[in-house]
């Protein structure tokens, strides 16, 4: 990946990283994603709305991924490009393969997630790579990441959180 290329992707990871701060500040787990068309628009912002909708599959990934598959057909979507603060679970690589997103790009792995997190119930972490659930699939899905220069402002809304 060219210079230029991972300042496009720095870009949209760091709107994703908007949408974990509100997801944060409306109570939910500081979560976010953003989806980008072809043409590098934003057509859609998640926020993680697992608290405050009291739904368990309500990860920003699998909530965009809803609403995306209500407003576009499979081939658009595989164009588009779903861009997330943190790599995605294995339900939302589920959601991902299934609405045919072609392109994710995550800011830092779930390993790293699982050291913020440790034990908390709310977000019980998988020791399961999204690049291996994909590619048991028949999908030619692109991952990118992850974004190690972020982990800073990926981590920040996470401070203090899972205590």
């Amino acid at each position: 990946m060219d210079k230029i290329e991972r300042e496009k992707h720095i870009y949209y990871l760091r709107e994703a990283i908007k949408e974990s701060i509100l997801a944060k500040e409306a109570g939910n787990t500081p979560f976010g994603a953003v989806m980008v068309d072809k043409d590098g628009n934003i057509i859609l912002r998640q926020q993680n709305i697992e608290i405050t909708e009291r739904d368990c599959t309500g990860h920003a990934e699998t909530a965009i991924m809803r609403a995306a598959s209500k407003l576009y057909d499979r081939k658009f979507l595989w164009d588009c490009i779903l861009y997330t603060t943190f790599e995605p679970c294995a339900m939302c690589c589920g959601a991902i393969y299934w609405g045919n997103v072609g392109t994710v790009v995550y800011g830092l792995e779930e390993k790293t997630l699982l050291k913020l997190t440790g034990d908390n119930e709310q977000n019980p972490t998988f020791d399961l790579p999204s690049r291996e659930i994909i590619k048991a699939g028949q999908k030619d899905i692109k991952i990118l990441g992850p974004f190690e220069e972020l982990t800073d402002e990926i981590i920040e809304p996470h401070i203090g959180y899972w205590k």
